[in-house]
């Protein structure tokens, strides 16, 4: 298994103003408000592995420039900064704006904590390019440092599935050789399930059994590439239980084909260190739901699962420990984990989706 992100800080970071040491588990289910911060979370995840990819700039001007970035804009915040953890080693750094509104990067470094030396100071870089991961690339002699912490977050799928409409990615052909990692929006699911098929026979046949459970009338994945010039492509045609008529993606609903895409990417055989979902429950029946809050669970069992929702059903299929609440305090988010205890003689009544809509779990709108 691939690094887990244990620990967490941010500051000056979009609405995050301040946020120390957050402990992150194997399974986190972050609730909260419209406009709370949830969003902003996950962008940090978006904004670390664009640093690991080297388009960090890209990410920033694709965000708005850096002074958009910055906690209530660059007259209140001058810099961000960030540390993680993961184990026994850490990786930190402070973003700076530019004049041309992208980012240097100050104060990098990395830790082990088995070195004399804990936290090594890396330097500073104007381009926005990691001196991390440029140790990782040129295989330097330090890279045996770094190449844990870069691996795990090079490796960090942040996945939005909410695009099913008739033109969406995941209903088209894709070239039959983009099967090694599936893509954000599931552009590539047909050539990452024909290759599972093909090498991973019980993991495809699993997300198979998970899609009958939502979809009993489904039978299987058709698979069949086709020659489209120079190159071979496939889609995720498939077939209904006593047919043999091919179907196509556009008979599938839009509630189907998201569940595919995201069994698909809880089940993978060879998950990334971190997998983060952003309101899967759009869509599902609530019949769905429930298999889908299974499929988290277990997929946290083998890697660490990040989840961003607004769906009471969904939460009541998860320990209190597992809920994070965001909530807006003096124009800023603050994070907390649930603690079962402060919770017991409530949930002697209500499901934990029923304190999530009678606001005992504090993370309605606030009005500032």
């Amino acid at each position: 298994m691939k690094s887990a992100l244990d620990k967490l800080s941010i500051s000056g970071f979009k609405s995050i103003r301040e946020l120390n040491d957050f402990e992150l588990r194997p399974l986190n289910v972050i609730v909260g408000a419209n406009g709370a911060g949830k969003s902003n979370m996950l962008s940090f995840f978006k904004m670390l592995r664009a640093l690991m990819d080297g388009t960090l700039n890209r990410y920033v001007r694709d965000n708005g420039g850096a002074t958009d970035l910055l906690f209530n804009g660059n007259k209140v915040t001058q810099k961000m900064t960030f540390e993680t953890r993961f184990g026994s080693r850490g990786f930190r750094f402070n973003l700076v704006p530019t004049p041309s509104d992208g980012c240097a990067i100050e104060d990098e470094a990395r830790y082990y904590s088995h070195s004399q030396n804990g936290w090594w100071l890396l330097g500073d870089s104007d381009d926005g390019k990691s001196r991390m991961v440029a140790e990782v690339e040129q295989n330097t002699s330090d890279a045996k440092y770094s190449r844990p912490v870069f691996e795990a977050i090079a490796s960090w799928q942040i996945y939005h599935f909410h695009d099913t409409s008739s033109t969406a990615a995941m209903r088209k052909y894709e070239i039959v050789q983009d099967n090694r990692v599936l893509r954000t929006d599931a552009a590539n699911i047909g050539p990452f399930l024909l290759n599972l098929k093909a090498n991973h026979t019980s993991d495809y046949q699993a997300i198979v059994d998970a899609v009958r459970l939502v979809t009993p009338f489904f039978d299987d994945f058709i698979l069949q590439p086709r020659t489209s010039g120079a190159k071979e492509e496939v889609n995720i045609s498939w077939r209904q239980k006593g047919s043999d008529y091919p179907m196509q993606p556009y008979h599938l609903s839009d509630g189907s084909i998201r569940f595919i895409c995201l069994a698909t990417a809880l089940l993978q055989p060879d998950p990334p260190a971190t997998i983060i979902i952003d309101e899967p429950e759009l869509g599902l029946h609530p019949a769905a739901i429930v298999i889908l809050a299974e499929l988290i669970q277990q997929a946290a069992t083998r890697t660490q699962v990040i989840v961003a929702t607004q769906s009471p059903a969904l939460l009541d299929q998860f320990a209190v420990e597992d809920i994070v609440v965001v909530k807006r305090q003096d124009g800023a988010s603050t994070f907390e984990r649930l603690n079962e205890q402060d919770y017991a003689s409530w949930l002697e009544s209500y499901s934990l989706g029923e304190l999530w809509i009678k606001n005992v779990i504090a993370g309605g709108p606030v009005y500032e």
